[in-house]
């Protein structure tokens, strides 16, 4: 607006006060040039200087313009032409190093280089010929003329790379670009203006005050400090370019054709087009080579860690079935640290995250270019030998073993860490899968064996190993292929036997076992880790089946969904997030969610307790399980947020005999209605319990009476089984 309003004072001065204007609108600019690289720090400030110094030399001819129409003297040229041609130079420098950035890429200079070729082919054949062939004006007066469209191409040519960048300066950049347009818009009108057209020459000259105000606008724009080095982006757009100055050729030889056949520039048309025809093909091969090389980054990118940089699980299991398939004699180990969760909860993940790294970079030196070392994830390590024998993978045990002792820095701390290591033998085998569960399984031996160790599987390892190191491998399959499932318990209220919540309970449907009881493997899964994994299954599920039985039930829904979280579960950092995730997935409120944690998984306090505090400001309920059997449990009630308690099934199963056996029972209640908290009978298998609980107090049960732990609850069959008569 400014700029316009520039515009027409200009036109309406009288004699020298319009270039006067100018000048002063020029120093203004320049001034404002300075301030803007003061407060914008942009990337090149020098640029923007060399900038500062054109507008004042360019201020300099409106100057001497100003002081010739005072002296009354109006000859074409004069020294203000001189003034004006020389700012050229320094808004072609700056524009070109704004341009290029602090490291020109070939691609941008190709495509200063085909602007300008493409428009200077046009300049010549409508500009300089028709201009250079006119005799009847003084020469000086023609080289002053091509000069100044000469100069205003160039601004062009410099300032397209600008707006070309994956990144360019924004509202910055095309500050730039619409200057220098103008300045074009401005020479042509001048310099080519046919003598009837006296009356455009004002608003010609009146175009270079927007010039000035645009240019000290892009200085001043924050985004003048946008970075220059950003990566180049391909796509249809970056094909507009090439493919318009290809098409500038055919479109010069037509309009030449129809204004004078005899009079075509052969030459310059000839020389011009060829050299766009090799920029164009320049440019097209460099578009294809950046395509292939961000396809070769992007796979690198898929299957690597990006912590470790090391292959991921993908390729390790991809490259051992290549090995099983091939028939030679593969060997596999799989390696996980002795400790490591213990560093990540004292010292912080950034610190576990640099241990990873050099713990990945000793390992994959310890064998040659033969061999796969690959990060499974978390704190697991895989090691492929395509083809070698036991002995050569006892070797590189050892050697990684010894790789290991050796104390690691990491963020000033000397950390000590060891490995447990198990590996198998792939002789003679063809199922991949196998082979990695043997492996796993001499991992599990070597662990239970007290770590830091390597235990080749054997024979002998599935019979006579540990139960738990064998169970904790197949747990690991079961999780791969889908062998666990969710169950749902009913949470009954009282007397009228109405589902207001579900209970989330895990099953094991084992392909050789059979039924596998949930005391007997969540243990295991909790020494080893995979109950982490195991519950966040678990807990998507649960609540992705709470949102469901909501949208077809309607109010016959269950009002809340309980899943247990173990400690292990509590004591990973950002347990809490995790939770919050899955609710934002599945769409559940953090209300109809209840998590339930056991006495002992919150004894310790520290990490697990702010998890559970952080779920309870989400909103999520807090139910503390088996209460009463824990270590301090009135205690826990003051230092941990609960909402919920669950009465142990051990104070139920005689509350129906006489004498002392309801007391512990009658006294839970009362601690619950006196702290306001909601408490569950557990483990009701009666309705003589069922009564007697009511008759205590107890409006929430649970347990075999009112139905039992399936996938497919039928809430209106535990309402009728659960309800009281009166």
């Amino acid at each position: 607006m400014l700029g316009i309003l520039g515009c027409v004072g200009y036109t309406m001065l009288p004699g020298a006060g319009a270039p006067l204007l100018s000048a002063s609108t020029g120093v203004l600019a320049a001034a404002l040039t300075v301030a803007g690289v003061r407060r914008n720090r942009p990337p090149d400030p020098f640029a923007w200087l060399v900038f500062a110094a054109g507008q004042v030399t360019w201020a300099s001819g409106d100057l001497v313009y100003a002081l010739n129409q005072m002296a009354g003297r109006s000859a074409f040229p004069s020294w203000a032409d001189a003034c004006y041609l020389a700012a050229y130079p320094f808004f072609a420098v700056a524009l070109f190093r704004l341009g290029r950035g602090r490291r020109p890429s070939a691609g941008r200079i190709i495509d200063a280089a085909v602007t300008f070729i493409g428009l200077g082919l046009v300049y010549w054949v409508f500009v300089v010929g028709p201009i250079a062939g006119d005799g009847t004006q003084p020469v000086a007066l023609r080289l002053v003329m091509m000069g100044y469209l000469t100069t205003s191409v160039i601004l062009i040519a410099a300032v397209g790379p600008i707006l070309t960048r994956t990144r360019h300066s924004g509202p910055s950049g095309w500050l730039l670009a619409a200057g220098c347009v103008a300045t074009l818009l401005g020479n042509l009108v001048t310099s080519l203006a046919p003598a009837s057209m006296t009356w455009a020459l004002p608003w010609a000259y009146a175009i270079f005050v927007l010039t000035y105000l645009c240019w000290a606008g892009a200085a001043l724009h924050p985004s003048s400090a946008a970075p220059h080095d950003a990566p180049e982006r391909t796509g249809p757009h970056r094909l507009i370019l090439p493919a318009t100055a290809t098409m500038l050729v055919p479109a010069i030889l037509f309009l030449e054709a129809g204004r004078d056949p005899d009079h075509i520039d052969t030459i310059a048309v000839g020389v011009g087009s060829t050299l766009l025809v090799i920029l164009v093909m320049a440019r097209l091969a460099g578009f294809v080579s950046q395509v292939q090389r961000q396809s070769r980054q992007l796979e690198d990118l898929a299957l690597r860690d990006t912590l470790t940089f090391l292959p991921n699980r993908r390729v390790f299991e991809e490259r051992t079935a290549e090995a099983v398939t091939a028939g030679v004699r593969p060997q596999v180990a799989v390696l996980d640290l002795n400790g490591f969760k213990d560093v990540n909860d004292r010292l912080g993940h950034a610190v576990g995250d640099q241990l990873l790294s050099v713990v990945a970079r000793r390992l994959a030196g310890s064998f040659d270019e033969n061999g796969l070392v690959a990060r499974l994830g978390g704190d697991e390590f895989a090691v492929l030998l395509p083809d070698a024998s036991p002995e050569v993978m006892a070797g590189i045990a050892e050697r990684m073993t010894a790789a290991l002792r050796r104390p690691i820095e990491a963020d000033g701390h000397e950390l000590l860490v060891s490995a447990s290591i198990g590996s198998a033998d792939g002789t003679g085998l063809t199922d991949p899968v196998e082979l990695l569960r043997r492996a796993d399984l001499a991992m599990y031996a070597a662990k239970g064996a007290g770590g830091a160790r390597h235990r080749a599987y054997s024979d002998d390892l599935d019979r006579c190993a540990g139960e738990e190191a064998k169970l904790g491998a197949e747990i690991r399959t079961a999780l791969d292929t889908g062998q666990f499932q969710v169950v749902y318990q009913p949470i009954v209220s009282l007397p009228d036997g109405r589902v207001v919540s579900v209970e989330a309970l895990v099953r094991w449907r084992h392909p050789v076992r059979g039924f596998v009881s949930p005391a007997e493997f969540i243990p295991v899964a909790e020494n080893n880790g995979l109950i982490v994994e195991l519950g966040e299954w678990i807990l998507r599920t649960a609540c992705a089946q709470a949102v469901a039985w909501r949208r077809d039930l309607g109010d016959a829904a269950p009002e809340r969904m309980s899943v247990n979280v173990s400690a292990r579960q509590l004591a990973e950092p950002g347990f809490a997030g995790v939770v919050a995730e899955t609710l934002a997935w599945t769409g559940l409120g953090a209300a109809q969610l209840t998590v339930e944690v056991t006495e002992t998984a919150v004894f310790g306090g520290g990490q697990t307790v702010q998890a559970v505090k952080d779920l309870h400001e989400l909103g999520v309920k807090i139910a503390l399980d088996d209460f009463g059997t824990g270590h301090s449990s009135l205690g826990l009630l003051q230092t941990v947020p609960v909402d919920i308690l669950k009465v142990d099934k051990s104070f139920v199963d005689s509350i129906t005999m006489a004498g002392r056996h309801a007391v512990i029972a009658t006294a839970l209640i009362q601690v619950s209605n006196g702290l306001g908290l909601q408490a569950v009978a557990e483990g009701v298998e009666t309705a003589e319990q069922a009564a007697e609980l009511h008759r205590l107090g107890y409006r929430l049960a649970q347990g075999y009476h009112f139905g039992r732990p399936v996938a497919e609850p039928d809430f209106a069959a535990a309402r009728a089984r659960g309800a009281l008569t009166r």
